[in-house]
This record gives structure tokens, sequence and C-alpha cells, in this order.
């Protein structure tokens, strides 16, 4: 069983910036993408930045630029890096890591997310 475990969220200002960890209990290079979400209130769960074992990266339309994605394989951890925080960037953020096996034309995934961390911007 995969264990991943968030840390870093918190209160901060319009405008300041949080770093978000994820330790993983596997070494994070025998994921095929790992990646963070976030929740909302009142809102369905969304990609905000993902990471693959090659090291691409892929971001949400309205961090990129803000936000960075990058992991440290050495430590099994994730970070997000988020900078110029708004007031809808409030949410509580989920690690997500992926496992893919490919089966002839098909893809299974295996999804394993960590319990979530808050973050709340004030304006």
């Amino acid at each position: 069983q995969v264990q991943l475990v968030e840390s870093g969220g918190g209160l901060v200002q319009y405008g300041g910036s949080l770093r978000l960890s994820c330790s993983s209990s596997r070494s994070i290079p025998s994921f095929s993408t790992m990646g963070w979400y976030r929740r909302a209130p009142g809102q369905q769960r969304e990609l905000v930045a993902s990471i693959s074992s090659s090291g691409s990266t892929n971001y949400d339309y309205y961090v990129k630029g803000r936000f960075t994605i990058s992991r440290d394989d050495a430590k099994n951890t994730l970070y997000l890096q988020m900078n110029s925080l708004k007031s809808e960037d409030t949410a509580v953020y989920y690690c997500n890591a992926r496992v893919s096996n490919r089966k002839g034309w098909d893809v299974y995934n295996t999804d394993y997310w960590g319990q979530g961390t808050q973050v709340t911007v004030s304006s």
C-alpha cells in the first residue's frame, strides 16, 4: 500500500507564497505520473499540475506561470511551489500518484491519494 502525506498548507495573504510537499512511502520514479489536485468549496476536484516519470510537466491554465511542480527522487518527495497566490486558489490540495500499465491497446491506471492539505488565501 502506498502512503502519500502532504504538508505545507496554511493561511497566506493575497500575493503570498506557499510550498506544498508530498512524501511518498514508495520510490517516486516507480510512478508513471504524479500530480497535485485541488478541490475548492462546492467544486469538483481539478488537476493543478502534474509531472511524468520523464520529468515533463503540465499545468492548469490558471496556475501556469505562478505554480511550479517538482520532485526530489532521492527524498521521494513531490513539491508544489505556489507564488502570487489569489483568493481563488483557496482549496484543499491533494497529492496524487498514478501507476499506468498497458496491456495491448488498453491502459489500466491505479491512483493513490494523500489526505489533503488546506490552503487558504486571504484577501
